[in-house]
């Protein structure tokens, strides 16, 4: 079995020596001694780890040159595990690097055991992340249907349904409320029928004035009102051979329904100002998040109308009645909005609990929002529940309270028990969790634990 690649970006032939001859035998091992070479390196082979020395050239004296590098090493491989080593006076700007995507730091001198534990824990990490990108990325593909996610029973109906009709040229309904993807799954029915390579041109009813709307849909001759300077066409004619698709059809004017329905019936037009009948051959998918039925009753609209439009209806649920698409949903727009703004996260578990608990009136619309926000202010690698911006559902507060307070109890035990055992002795400590000596002074710093107190006399390892 090949050995993993290692990256050690460092300026300092020395402490390249160094590292040489302590991880050849464990690691296929590149060099770089500045931003440029490390950026090169990076794009000959895949490297799963990195160890970046924040002293670089040309501005070896400060850590800014380091910073621009890792920057740009995670914005080229965002999977790839940064291990900063940095002097031991330089811990403010290691935990900067923490902050803006480091895996983790060591400090100068180097602790050769301790580098080792952590390059192979980020080697280990990273192995298991890959594995589970891969994972996810086949789910999602197994739970999506043209551009729409969903494994839900009710989305899985839907898709069973557009699978059946796509390939007729029936006139579609299109129902559900504001946010559920009605344009995506018209979308999907055009791609789906037999009209893929075809025109998909969409119109929203309800956003264009009912004194424009009319020419909109059928076009206008030269002259034929004030400000018609030229001949054009209108949205249905521009279809002819693909898709329409009329979103919130509802906001349809009852006079504007009537040209409508003579088109459905005779499937020809005729431009305002015109007296030449124009057959279009062109598939009408419609949609709306009102009730068309009490909207008949109510006089706002057609029946007839309604039957034209309605050959087939299909009711996209609400994200409320979608289980467990919501995280499957959020997962996906997570991995999309990382990749756009060059991040790497994950959804703590109360994060994720709080989105399936979640109503969503704004549906997918609304949980495209959260996620974006999220990704921008999520300040760790986790997006916690503070970063989706809505209040947790009632009652779940104190279960979630009580629940990382059972964490951070379990973790400060562990810390005492395994320092307890060392007889305090910080490195034998920090090998035996699993992280490095700077991780472990920041957890005891956080549970105000002092290894000091643990030691039976003056320990020659020390703090």
């Amino acid at each position: 079995m090949s050995q993993p690649r290692l990256l050690i970006v460092e300026d300092d032939e020395g402490i390249q020596t160094q590292l040489k001859y302590a991880l050849k035998d464990e690691f296929n091992l590149a060099f770089a001694g500045d931003r440029p070479q490390a950026l090169a390196r990076l794009r000959e082979a895949q490297t799963p780890v990195v160890t970046l020395d924040l002293g670089l050239p040309p501005a070896a004296h400060t850590a800014e040159e380091g910073l621009r590098t890792l920057e740009e090493i995670l914005r080229a491989a965002p999977a790839t595990r940064v291990v900063v080593l940095t002097g031991n006076a330089d811990r403010g700007n290691a935990l900067l690097a923490v902050q803006a995507g480091a895996f983790d730091y060591q400090a100068k001198p180097i602790d050769l055991d301790a580098l080792r534990i952590v390059l192979h824990r980020a080697l280990f990490l990273h192995g298991v992340e890959t594995e589970a990108a891969h994972q996810a990325s086949e789910a999602d593909t197994a739970a999506r249907f043209e551009d729409i996610v969903g494994a839900s029973p009710k989305m899985r109906e839907v898709f069973d349904i557009v699978t059946r009709v796509a390939r007729t040229d029936a006139t579609i309904l299109v129902e559900g409320e504001s946010g559920t993807g009605k344009e995506l799954l018209a979308r999907a029915i055009h791609r789906k029928s037999r009209r893929p390579d075809r025109v998909f041109v969409p119109i929203n009813c309800g956003a264009i004035p009912e004194t424009l709307l009319e020419a909109e849909l059928f076009g206008h001759e030269k002259g034929a009102y004030t400000g018609a300077h030229v001949q054009r066409k209108g949205k249905l004619e521009v279809a002819d051979g693909g898709t329409l698709f009329l979103d919130e059809i509802g906001e349809m004017s009852l006079p504007l329904q009537v040209k409508l329905l003579r088109f459905l019936q005779e499937r020809e037009i005729e431009r305002i100002g015109g007296r030449e009948r124009i057959k279009v051959d062109v598939r009408v998918v419609a949609a709306t998040n009102k009730d068309l039925k009490a909207e008949i009753v109510a006089g706002r609209f057609r029946e007839d109308l309604y039957y034209r439009v309605s050959v087939v209806t299909i009711k996209l649920p609400p994200m409320r009645e979608r289980g467990e698409d919501i995280i499957l949903l959020a997962n996906t727009l997570l991995r999309r909005n990382c990749k756009e703004h060059r991040r790497k996260l994950q959804f703590s578990p109360d994060a994720a609990q709080a989105l399936t608990a979640y109503s969503w009136p704004g549906n997918v619309r609304e949980l495209e929002n959260v996620v974006q926000r999220a990704v921008i202010m999520a300040t760790g690698k986790f997006i916690e529940l503070a970063d989706l911006g809505f209040e947790p559902p009632a009652g779940s507060d104190s279960g979630q309270r009580r629940l990382k307070d059972s964490r951070n109890q379990l973790e400060r035990e562990l810390l005492l028990e395994t320092l307890a055992r060392t007889k305090g002795n910080i490195s034998q400590a920090a090998r035996e969790l699993g992280v490095s000596r700077p991780t472990l002074h920041d957890l005891l710093d956080k549970h105000a634990i002092d290894s000091r107190s643990l030691r039976p006399t003056a320990n020659a390892d020390g703090a």
